[in-house]
């Protein structure tokens, strides 16, 4: 069984490993949700649903600057085999700022800064610098 999130952030490192537009990936909410915090941060160009009941894709629109991939980097911190839970005054930023932690709350799929802001901790899915 392959972790769904892992899956997809390797997805997105090797389409731009080889300067692909666009990357395709099975559509899931946690995904979808994990997308949109990545478009609204900057970190791609645009996420679009395509597809029709079972087979839905999400298509990510991947964003270059001046040729080089805009993530540098992505790190998957709690996997199924090892949760890791973090309550909101121990959450920390990611590469001095640069980066982003999302993580699922209570309150939903959301990242550091938010939560932090929202005083809720929760599952720490990834990083992305």
């Amino acid at each position: 069984m392959i972790d769904p999130i892992s899956d997809m952030l390797t997805r997105i490192r090797n389409a731009q490993a080889v300067n692909k537009e666009t990357v395709e990936l099975p559509f899931s909410r946690m995904k979808y949700a994990i997308a949109k915090i990545l478009e609204r941060k900057g970190f791609i160009k645009a996420v679009d649903f395509k597809g029709k009941k079972t087979r839905k894709l999400i298509e990510l629109k991947l964003k270059y600057e001046e040729g080089a991939p805009r993530i540098s980097g992505v790190k998957r911190i709690s996997k199924p085999g090892q949760r890791i839970y973090q309550p909101a005054n121990e959450i920390k930023r990611v590469r001095g700022g640069y980066g982003v932690t999302i993580i699922s709350t209570s309150k939903g799929i959301m990242t550091n800064e938010d939560a932090k802001k929202s005083n809720v901790g929760g599952e720490v899915l990834c990083e992305v610098w």
